[in-house]
């Protein structure tokens, strides 16, 4: 699979940060966050609603946010995408949420916290995983779950693995985000009452299930 940093001759940012930027809004802009277990779904949810929702919604899921953390010229690309006067509301953001815990946060935690600011002035932005729900009080907050057997025949028929492989992969990134939200946020992730809504997946309740509740949901917050 190609690095997306060998993607980016394509246009696949310039498709992401510059095209359809949205109107003038004065008050916050739409967001909707994904927090989601692997192998429930989350990922193919979050870009069907993108498609049904249209327009100006876009999926930024935690590859391209790390992308974008990483090569400074994808950053100059989002901000050219975000109105100049909502750029300010960036640095007020993080400072609300981190106030002086900023200062003792890595680089890395730093950059990525400006980031996912940065896409949340931007709005219509469908944001998965990175603990987005614990930066934007605003935002339509949502967790996609399923029971583990579900998880792993997912893995299992999805990636073509073993169901050993399977088992150790879900275990591996359950704690890789357990502990990516602890320590940025000091938060227990699995928490219902950090979301508006918590949905499981399975065989009664379908991907495509999943979608309409999110959109039904999402017309209503932004009057979309």
């Amino acid at each position: 699979m190609k690095r997306i940093y060998q993607l980016i001759e394509k246009n696949l940012f310039e498709k992401i940060f510059l095209s359809n930027k949205p109107g003038k809004i004065k008050g916050p802009l739409p967001i909707i966050t994904i927090s989601r277990e692997m192998g429930s779904g989350g990922k193919p949810i979050a870009n069907l609603v993108a498609k049904r929702l249209q327009g100006q919604w876009k999926v930024y899921d935690q590859e391209i946010i790390d992308e974008i953390a990483k090569e400074s010229h994808l950053e100059k690309k989002l901000i050219k995408s975000i109105d100049e006067k909502r750029l300010p509301l960036a640095e007020e953001l993080v400072a609300e949420i981190f106030g002086r815990r900023f200062l003792n946060l890595s680089g890395y935690y730093k950059h990525l916290v400006k980031v996912l600011s940065l896409i949340g002035q931007r709005g219509y932005a469908i944001i998965l995983g990175r603990g987005a729900n614990f930066i934007f009080p605003h935002a339509l907050k949502i967790r996609i779950i399923a029971d583990m057997n579900q998880r792993i025949t997912w893995e299992i028929t999805n990636e073509n693995i073993s169901r050993t492989e399977a088992v150790r992969r879900i275990e591996d990134s359950d704690e890789e985000r357990r502990m990516f939200v602890q320590t940025l946020f000091n938060h227990d992730h699995k928490k219902a009452h950090h979301y508006d809504m918590v949905i499981r997946t399975g065989p009664n309740l379908t991907i495509e299930d999943a979608t309409d509740m999110i959109i039904e949901l999402a017309k209503r917050r932004f009057k979309i």
